[in-house]
């Protein structure tokens, strides 16, 4: 079965001190590791500090994006290579933020998924239509387009290698969380696209995350999908104890799902 992952994405919130407030409160959470992986990724400004306090503690560590050379004449860049130092293992590419804020394109999230795979992260391919485009009835043409442009230079030779989040950008900050049978159909679809590019196997063994205004209250109604297998989570993840609170309840309703076809040997997170 694809084990559940959470991630808290932070986004630019947060000092040194805050960081270190909410990852002591979060550590004193007993996470069953066989129920749900969770991480954190905190600014770039936080990740030494978050990497030490979350050592052996089983919660994993994740960046906000990175550049996808491994080093070079980038004023104000972060590599993939200086991420894994710091003890890295996610990193979110291709967030509909930096798509809108930052021109990013499809391209250059294929580049960053590559940088982190050549650095020995597992990228987060993030991707999602605009209100107008689901309006227009363009949902699976826009998101097949971002995830087979996005996985263009991937390499599939481990399995684990990347996750994928639909994160509808109508749904993002806004209060607005897509219903369950928008989000499962959009996930359904993503799976089928991802074996026509990387085969079934592989498809059936990547974890397809939700994000998108998911709260502590709603998560039940999204975990509880077969085809969703975790969430990237912002808003909501920026208080310890709702945090805690939406990974609690994510695992609850999944408790209840028929065991999945995929390998049960899918590698655990060290």
């Amino acid at each position: 079965m694809r084990r559940p992952l959470y991630i808290a994405n932070w986004k630019m919130n947060k000092t040194e001190i805050e960081a270190r407030e909410y990852l002591r409160e979060l550590l004193l959470e007993r996470w069953d590791r066989s129920a749900s992986e969770v991480a954190v990724a905190p600014p770039f400004t936080s990740l030494r500090t978050a990497g030490e306090l979350l050592e052996g503690s089983g919660v994993q560590l994740a960046a906000q994006d990175l550049h996808w050379e491994s080093a070079g004449a980038y004023t104000g860049e972060v590599s993939g290579r200086m991420l894994a130092e710091l003890n890295v293992r996610y990193v979110l590419v291709g967030h509909s933020e930096r798509r809108i804020h930052f021109g990013e394109t499809d391209e250059r999230v294929a580049r960053k998924t590559r940088g982190a795979e050549k650095a020995g992260l597992v990228p987060v391919v993030c991707l999602g239509e605009s209100e107008p485009a689901r309006q227009a009835g363009r949902t699976e043409t826009v998101i097949e387009g971002h995830l087979r442009l996005a996985l263009a230079e991937a390499n599939f030779a481990r399995r684990g290698d990347v996750v994928i989040a639909y994160e509808p950008v109508w749904a993002i900050g806004t209060g607005r969380t897509a219903t369950p049978e928008q989000v499962g159909g959009a996930h359904r679809f993503l799976r089928e696209v991802l074996a026509s590019v990387a085969g079934r196997a592989i498809a059936e063994e990547t974890r397809i995350l939700y994000g998108g205004s998911v709260t502590p209250h709603g998560v039940g109604e999204i975990a509880a999908l077969p085809e969703v297998d975790g969430c990237l989570v912002g808003g909501a993840s920026l208080i310890a104890a709702s945090f805690i609170e939406l990974v609690r309840s994510g695992v609850a309703a999944r408790r209840d799902l028929p065991p999945h076809s995929a390998d049960p040997a899918f590698p655990q997170a060290p």
